[in-house]
């Protein structure tokens, strides 16, 4: 029977080997969508972490979703010039400094403020991953004469 302690490693274990296999098979948009899910979580995670006074934990947690925003913000292409890029890295510069001020004041409030703007722009990044997918799949079918 296993321990508690080996239930957990084999969750872990289990839960990256997911993850990798979604991100091997995730389109380009489709790994920008588990990287808003994985933010979302991180900073739910901050959140019952602060109120329980695991401030460790919380600061973990605000690191990892403060980290996948700074890499959402150098991936963008700035060097186009589309209002939607500019728009995107003021958000997650905006996102970066609130985040900086949630852990300084632990306060969940503005943890709830940055993951409620991740999950208000996480619908339209899921959209595009479906319609990429879409348009990808009838291409192959295109191809393979169905």
């Amino acid at each position: 029977m296993l321990n508690s302690r080996m239930l957990k490693q084999f969750n872990q274990a289990y839960a990256n080997d997911a993850l990798k296999a979604a991100v091997y098979g995730a389109s380009p948009i489709g790994i920008v969508v588990l990287l808003y899910e994985g933010a979302i979580k991180a900073l739910s995670t901050a959140s019952i972490a602060i109120q329980a006074g695991r401030f460790e934990e919380k600061a973990r947690m605000i690191s990892k979703a403060m980290d996948i925003v700074e890499g959402l913000r150098i991936a963008l292409d700035l060097e186009l010039g589309s209002d939607a890029a500019r728009n995107l890295n003021d958000l997650y510069l905006y996102m970066k400094q609130r985040l900086t001020q949630a852990t300084l004041k632990n306060d969940p409030e503005i943890l709830e403020e940055v993951r409620n703007l991740l999950e208000t722009i996480l619908p339209a990044w899921q959209q595009v991953d479906r319609e990429n997918a879409a348009a990808a799949a009838k291409a192959a079918a295109a191809q393979t004469g169905a």
